[in-house]
């Protein structure tokens, strides 16, 4: 892999932890878990004329992702809202593709392989690390992130498939990207009001566009790396997201990260690439 492919992919990795710090940091972290939502799907619709329109066949699981999606930012809300984001970030990216290495047997008949295997005990290492931390307190933001990796794992089978069906990956990303927002504002709204919606969309309009604008970059440098290098080097080399969150979490956002943090997030990140390897 090329010098400029690894910098592009490190840079969607950094995109991708800072749209979940922009979330955390946000004063309404579930209107702002809309926002970047609505963001990502602005930042698609110019290029919906360029792609055709998915395959019928790929309809219900674009509807099923939409509701799984609408779950995901709804529990990325409320993880950011009662935990740090060095804490969760980890566990809702590192655990997810440690449930879908177990069930895939299940789900799609995919066994796993000796690779497979160690990245999963390495990610199970990482985790149990974390809830040395965990034990101290913090165990609902720990219950949340962990619910919303079964959520991740649930919508990464839908989308797999749906994609697959589509005809056109990148047309049924695209597409995928507009209703959540939809369900997400009503939401916002049916809990918070219009008129206070309204009003934090107003303030904070550029925060929720740049957030959008970040996590369809950081999935679309993927892409891209994906034409010019083996698809399984560019997912694990974006699993570098669990260690930039840890360092903004720190840095940016101080947050006081105990050693079972670091030790944990550099175990999970470690595990995620071997498992992406296998």
């Amino acid at each position: 892999m090329s010098p400029e492919i690894i910098l592009l992919v490190l840079l969607g990795a950094l995109l991708h932890a800072t749209w979940n710090a922009i979330v955390k940091a946000g004063d309404d972290k579930l209107i702002g878990a809309a926002m970047i939502s609505a963001g990502g799907g602005l930042c698609c619709i110019p290029f919906l004329p360029f792609v055709p329109f998915p395959h019928v066949e790929s309809l219900p699981y674009l509807l099923a992702s939409t509701v799984l999606q609408f779950a995901y930012f709804q529990l990325v809300a409320i993880a950011y809202r009662i935990g740090d984001i060095g804490l969760v970030y980890p566990l809702m990216r590192g655990v997810a593709p440690l449930i879908v290495a177990m069930t895939s047997g299940f789900v799609l008949g995919e066994h796993l392989s000796r690779t497979a295997m160690l990245g999963v005990t390495t990610i199970s290492a990482g985790i149990m690390t974390l809830a040395f931390e965990a034990r101290h307190g913090n165990r609902n933001a720990v219950l949340a992130a962990l619910a919303n990796a079964g959520v991740i794992a649930a919508y990464t089978f839908v989308d797999g498939v749906g994609a697959r069906l589509s005809g056109n990956a990148i047309s049924y990303t695209l597409w995928m990207s507009l209703p959540p927002p939809v369900l997400l504002f009503a939401f916002a709204i049916y809990k918070r009001g219009k008129a206070q919606v309204a009003s934090y969309v107003r303030r904070h309009w550029p925060r929720g566009l740049l957030g959008g604008a970040g996590s369809t970059t950081s999935y679309g440098l993927a892409l891209w790396a994906m034409t010019k290098a083996p698809v399984a080097t560019v997912a694990a080399l974006r699993e570098t997201a669990i260690l930039f969150a840890i360092v903004i979490s720190v840095v940016f956002l101080k947050e006081k990260a105990s050693l079972w943090r670091y030790a944990g997030g550099a175990i999970i990140a470690l595990g995620v690439l071997v498992l992406r390897l296998a």
